[in-house]
């Protein structure tokens, strides 16, 4: 198949070349010019520099290019870039695979309901995810890995474990697409908790209780978005936050580390420099749980280290004053 790929990061690249060793023709899109151009001309991505892109895999800065006349349509773009990009797309009538992860602010829509939305559909049969515990440095090696597909109609979920599965890279069908994608993107904010706690030497008992805890609270959370709770048991919720909280690949988990360490957030944003995408989750997280009136302590936290200036020793303080109710699982 003819596959556009919107989105040239570790994650676009490494899942592109899945794509590409599959047999099928990736184009990958990236606004930057000159990005477009060292990857079509070195083959190599500078965060990757280990792994050379297959020649069927062709890099551009035209998105006409990379979605006109294509079969399926991948992105990983930013959630904050998600609803201009397609946008500026415009008309699609093929397949769209979202493996991005996040909520967008205001709305607090998941990122598929965002392209639906510019669609100018509730549910467009059209879009599919794919989420769950996966790292770009350990699927580019081809390390055993196991995720979640999910969408709104069968044959697109269908679609995306044809298109994506390898002897390494195994595609578990879960119908749930708000839990799938809820899962994906709140497990980024306690992954930044997590990153914290451990640039505080805080040890292992901590983190676990932040793990445990902010599973909790994703749990809570995910009612409103009308979730399957038991969605967040599987890959995309306990696995992704296992591999995201614990992993030195974590972008989320690094920039936690980061800012307790003593650099901005910022300063810690710009050393990543890669997207963080916990940063603008946990705005939107914070705003549901307001808006609908669910405690979520974990997130508050993170974003008043991050937004308000809170200094993180003085945040575990806070959270480690809280009232202790009767653990309700």
């Amino acid at each position: 198949m003819k596959i556009g790929y919107l989105g040239a990061g570790t994650w676009g690249f490494a899942l592109a070349t899945v794509l590409a060793n599959n047999g099928h023709e990736v184009i990958v899109w990236t606004r930057n010019k000159e990005f477009a151009d060292l990857l079509q001309k070195g083959r190599k991505h500078p965060k990757l520099s280990d792994f050379e892109a297959p020649a069927s895999l062709q890099f551009t800065s035209d998105l006409k290019k990379a979605t006109q006349n294509v079969d399926v349509i991948v992105e990983s773009v930013t959630s904050s870039g998600i609803r201009p990009v397609f946008t500026q797309v415009g008309p699609i009538d093929v397949p769209i695979i979202v493996t991005s992860k996040g909520i967008e602010q205001k709305t607090g829509l998941l990122l598929p309901e965002v392209i639906s939305a510019v669609l100018g559909q509730e549910e467009s049969p059209l879009v599919g995810v794919l989420s769950g515990p996966s790292h770009a440095e350990d699927i580019v090696m081809n390390m055993p890995t196991s995720v979640v597909c999910s969408a709104y109609e069968p044959g697109v979920m269908k679609l995306i474990q044809d298109l994506f599965t390898t002897p390494t890279f195994r595609i578990y069908p879960n119908a749930d697409v708000r839990g799938v994608c809820f899962g994906g993107a709140m497990k980024n904010i306690i992954a930044i908790a997590c990153g914290i706690a451990d640039g505080l030497g805080c040890g292992d008992n901590t983190k676990a209780a932040l793990m445990t805890r902010g599973l909790h609270e994703i749990r809570k959370l995910c009612v409103v978005k009308e979730c399957k709770p038991e969605t967040l048991n599987g890959l995309s919720g306990m696995g992704d936050l296992c591999v995201t909280c614990m992993s030195v690949h974590s972008r989320n988990y690094r920039f936690g580390r980061l800012v307790s360490e003593g650099l901005s957030p910022e300063g810690a944003k710009q050393k990543i420099g890669m997207a963080v995408e916990g940063i603008y989750t946990c705005v939107s997280a914070r705003e549901l749980g307001h808006k609908n009136h669910v405690p979520v302590p974990i997130t508050e936290a993170t974003y008043q280290i991050i937004y308000g200036g809170l200094d993180p020793r003085e945040a575990v303080k806070i959270l480690l004053q809280r009232a202790i109710k009767e653990e309700h699982l």
